[in-house]
């Protein structure tokens, strides 16, 4: 990977369209308002450190970005390259400040700040827009997400769940990873759900997890079948492809999920599942986990619900909602969102079951729909460094977009009531700045575990 590539084109003109007094520009990176979501939770940015940024700049790397840029069209900064490798040892002389990973703040909040260490390099801070942009847009956008899920679920199982506590970190499951675009997307994405679930087939985000956030096992999941699995019986055998999954899976305390709508649903639930395996079902110890695949995701798997509590039973918790057998719970795969988490949910509650029964598995609407806009995330230059030490405010104000204007000024983040807000460096006064230093010169400042960032995000 070369770092100098990692850019867009026009970027490599910007170093010769700055004021000549230059000696520092400032930059920051925010969710900016009239995005999807209110709140935003801050991850990914160490991931990118740890890949990107500590790998040093070489000359082969100078060599290779000069033969592609030139005859791109454009002008390279070659001198200002090679003095990172021959002065600087091939780290970027930059100096990056973030909040905690994890932290929950309000969109308009400042999430990153960078600025060059060396006067020599006032060009760098926004000619790494586009790979740090990346960097932090997707994987806070996919946590940002995920965590609001996981409130709208959080809601619902306190309402109607005895142990809300205990069933809430597996009831949104990562199903993302063939959606994703790369094995690195999935991996980035994953690792950002896991931040607010335990429950994922994501495998690149447990490699994320272990890599870059210290976590051993940051997510679990449980034997499955898949439609290829179940078919290869024929519809003949279909009684027979279900028992193999009990005889192989089933026992005690352990959980096996069944695609059941390979062909008839309604059949495998009321016939198979309710009727010629219905002992084994009640009693192998364990709990099985149908999976509707098809049909109205809206609908669908409260019907099941429904049919699995006439065949098999239910009970009445203390809050009065009905709670399956044991032996039997739901999982919706198909179709999920969180708008039809939320209509699921509600009519769960309105029937009057509990939200334990439903499991829900994201694939697609959870790391592959969101985008940039999502959140509105931008970055931009805030302020200007000139040669004899004193800064000047920078920022754009267009009058047909108001909505786009940016912060002028160095920033900080404080807490007010409780609350992150932005505010110029220069007005903080005694307040603590939340904004630290985590990366400088080559040397990561800061390495949060999995483990401190749950915490910080999910109480």
């Amino acid at each position: 990977m070369n770092l100098i590539l990692n850019t867009d084109s026009y970027k490599y003109s910007h170093f010769a369209q700055y004021p000549p007094e230059t000696d520092a520009i400032s930059a920051y990176i925010e969710a900016r308002r009239g995005g999807q979501y209110e709140q935003t939770i801050f991850f990914g940015l160490q991931m990118y450190l740890k890949e990107y940024l500590s790998k040093r700049v070489s000359m082969a790397d100078v060599d290779e970005a000069d033969e592609i840029i030139t005859a791109h069209g454009l002008p390279f900064h070659r001198e200002g390259w090679e003095k990172i490798v021959t002065e600087h040892d091939g780290y970027l002389p930059i100096m990056i400040e973030a909040l905690p990973e994890g932290m929950v703040v309000p969109v308009g909040t400042p999430l990153v700040q960078i600025r060059n260490t060396h006067s020599d390099f006032f060009w760098l801070p926004t000619f790494l827009e586009t790979s740090l942009l990346r960097a932090v847009w997707y994987p806070t956008t996919v946590a940002t997400l995920s965590w609001n899920v996981r409130q709208m679920i959080a809601e619902a199982l306190e309402k109607t769940c005895d142990t809300p506590d205990e069933i809430l970190p597996f009831r949104l499951h990562d199903f993302g990873a063939r959606g994703a675009t790369s094995f690195e997307q999935a991996g980035l994405g994953g690792v950002a759900h896991l931040v607010s679930f335990m429950g994922t087939d994501t495998v690149s985000g447990l490699v994320a997890a272990r890599k870059y956030y210290s976590e051993p096992m940051a997510g679990f999941s449980i034997p499955a079948a898949e439609h290829s699995t179940m078919t290869s019986w024929g519809e003949e055998r279909e009684t027979e492809a279900y028992k193999n999954m009990l005889d192989q899976f089933g026992g005690d305390g352990k959980l096996v999920a069944v695609v059941s709508d390979s062909y008839d649903l309604f059949r495998a639930v009321r016939k198979i599942w309710g009727g010629e395996l219905k002992e084994q079902v009640e009693t192998m110890g364990g709990t099985l986990v149908v999976r509707p695949d098809s049909g109205d995701a809206t609908r669908v798997p409260i019907d099941t619900i429904e049919m699995l509590g006439e065949i098999f039973g239910y009970s009445l918790n203390d809050k009065g909602f009905k709670v399956l057998a044991p032996c039997v719970r739901v999982i919706q795969g198909d179709g999920i969102s969180p708008k039809t988490i939320r209509i699921l949910l509600d009519a769960m509650i309105e029937r009057g079951w509990s939200a334990e029964n439903l499991a829900f598995g994201m694939g697609a609407g959870l790391l592959q729909k969101v985008n940039r806009d999502t959140l509105r995330f931008a970055m931009k230059a805030n302020a200007r460094l000139d040669v004899d030490g004193n800064w000047h405010g920078i920022n754009k104000d267009p009058k047909t977009d108001p909505g786009k204007a940016s912060k002028r000024y160095r920033q900080a983040v404080i807490a007010q009531d409780g609350v992150p807000s932005a505010v110029p460096l220069k007005d903080i006064g005694e307040s603590q700045n939340l904004l630290q230093p985590v990366w400088e010169n080559g040397k990561l400042l800061k390495d949060w575990t999995l483990a401190e960032i749950r915490k910080r995000a999910n109480g």
